[in-house]
This record gives C-alpha cells, structure tokens and sequence, in this order.
C-alpha cells in the first residue's frame, strides 16, 4: 500500500525538548493510544493529524485496548498502511507490567513476564524494535535488579532503544536509574501522572529526574476531563463520569471543589486566548524538568486543540501565581 502523504512543514510546527540530557529531542506533546485507538479509521484519523503538526511520538502500552493488545494491533497495521517510510521519523514507545495473561507470568515485572510482553508487542506493532520500552509500574516481589535487568538485556539485543519507567516513585526512580547506570544502559525517561489538580511529583519525583539528567513524559494532563468545560455544572450522560463501569473518572472524583478551581481557572485562560485544556497543557510545560506532555485525544479536533496549546506564551508571571493561589486552596 502506498505510503501517506503528510504535511511537509510538519517540523515547523512542533516545540522539540530533549529528553532528559541524552541525545534524543521529543515533540513537545504525544499521542497516546489506548481506549482511543481501538478503531482503525478513528486512530488514523488522529495520528495523521498529529504528525500534520509535528507530533513523532506515539506511546502504547502491551494492555491497551481492550481487549488487551487491541490498541498494538491497530497501530501496527496502521504503521505499514500509511506510515510506510517515515518509520525512522518516529518514536514509538511500549510499556509491560499490567495483566495481559492468566497465570504467575501474566503481570508484574519478572524477566519472563517482560520479554515475553516485548516479543508480543513487537508482533503486534509489526516492528523490529521499539524506540522506548518501559516497566509500566514498580513489583515489590520482584528485585530490582532482574527486572531492570531485563530493560537492559532488551536494548542490548535491538528490541528498544531506550529504557523508561512508569508509576515509580522519587526513590525507586534513583535505584532503577543507578542498576541501569551500572550495566551501561541510563534509564532515559519516567513516565507519571501530573496535571493540576494532581501534583505529587513536584516534591518527590521531578527532583529526582532533574538531579540524574531523566526525561519526564506525564500522562493525564487533563485530569481525565476534569481540566476541561466538560463537568464545570453537571456529569454529562455520555460522559466516562457517568459510566459505573469506566475504569478511568469516577463520578465522587467530580466533587463541588475541583469544579470551582476549574471555574476560577476559567478566567485566567480566556485572558490567554486559550481553553481549559490549553491552559493545563501550557501549565504543565511552564517546567523546564518535564520533557512531553502525552495526550489522549478522542478526536482530531482535540488533538488540534492539545497541539494549538503551544501557541501561546509560557505560563509565568501574574497568570502563574493566580493559578497557584487557585490551585493551593
């Protein structure tokens, strides 16, 4: 199939930060795939209007569907239909640690659960390496060292390039980076949850990675919609809110006071010529410390809207502040 023709100003159009101090510059905003990319024509639709703007980096992970896989699958095919050609313009990362398969095997961080994860991955994305392979979360059970271990053996052999984390904290982050460090192989990126109303890392993680010269990548920018018009007066009936079944937004998470610091941001963004969302994508990219901010849109108009976020000036000043005091209550 022939391969397809993309915007070719698409590198004018993105900020590229580098990722920790390592060689390698990632756009300033991702797409993710999960419950998003479920549908061929759906997921297309938005990585061709990503990389239109000079968005290189897509990040999966082995569970991502559902069913499991589902989300590698569309991807794959995706990536041989249209993407023929431009595989060496990308960043595509994968992730192993949540269940995939019944047994001892199926999760977690063991040699065997993450080779074999990576094996099916690959299959899946139809590829001969991925550029980022990351442990998806810490294993208490599992020493440290066998399963960075294994993020080491996995770059050694080509499947990835670089080695990432996800979900650790400040102090496993040190260790992991430290065994990698050991083997020859710098732990490149950690990838946490951050947004406004969510804050943690600022006191125990992002210290770590400034301090050690690690890329950060934060997913869930916008509070699974938190950060957005969305629940600003009520919980929409089609909303993931609504859903008692969604594993993502609960509707005791939409409480009286996350929609007031939502509303009281308001202001502060259409000062900005930006919505919610831009603002919270802007806010998070005020620090130097974060690498990308990786978003999980749902349509292209949003990830034209994520993207546009980028246009305008740094968070700073009286706007910051504001936010703070907001924030801070």
């Amino acid at each position: 199939m022939k391969s397809e023709t993309f915007a070719a100003d698409r590198y004018d159009r993105m900020t590229y930060r580098r990722c920790g101090r390592s060689g390698l510059m990632l756009p300033a905003i991702a797409l993710g795939g999960w419950h998003n990319f479920t549908q061929r024509d759906a997921a297309f639709a938005m990585m061709k209007a990503a990389f239109d703007q000079g968005v290189t980096h897509f990040d999966l992970a082995n569970n991502y569907g559902p069913p499991p896989g589902r989300a590698e699958k569309v991807v794959g095919r995706l990536l041989r239909d249209h993407f023929r050609g431009h595989r060496d313009e990308l960043i595509v990362s994968s992730k192993a640690g949540y269940l995939m398969w019944p047994g001892p095997y199926g999760e977690w961080g063991s040699r065997k659960h993450l080779i074999a994860s990576c094996e099916q991955s690959l299959r899946r994305l139809r590829l001969d390496y991925v550029d980022i392979f990351y442990s998806h979360r810490p294993d208490d059970q599992t020493p440290m060292e066998e399963t960075v271990g294994t993020l080491d053996q996995l770059v050694r052999q080509g499947k990835a390039l670089y080695a990432g984390v996800s979900n650790y904290s400040g102090a496993a982050t040190r260790h992991a980076n430290e065994l990698l460090r050991g083997m020859g192989t710098p732990l490149l990126i950690h990838q946490p949850r951050y947004h406004m109303l969510d804050r943690r890392i600022e006191d125990d993680l992002l210290p770590v990675t400034d301090e050690l010269g690690i890329g950060v990548i934060v997913f869930s920018p916008l509070a699974q919609g938190l950060l957005t018009e969305k629940y600003l007066d009520a919980i929409p009936a089609d909303s993931r809110a609504s859903d008692p079944s969604s594993p993502f937004l609960r509707p005791e998470q939409v409480t009286e006071q996350v929609r007031d610091k939502v509303r009281r941001l308001q202001p502060i963004a259409a000062e900005r010529n930006q919505s919610i969302a831009q603002l919270a994508v802007s806010w998070i990219l005020r620090d130097a410390r974060i690498t990308s901010v990786l978003i999980g849109a749902r349509t292209v108009e949003q990830v034209a809207q994520n993207v546009a976020a980028l246009e305008a000036e740094p968070v700073s000043g009286e706007h910051l502040q504001r936010i703070e005091a907001i924030l801070s209550q």
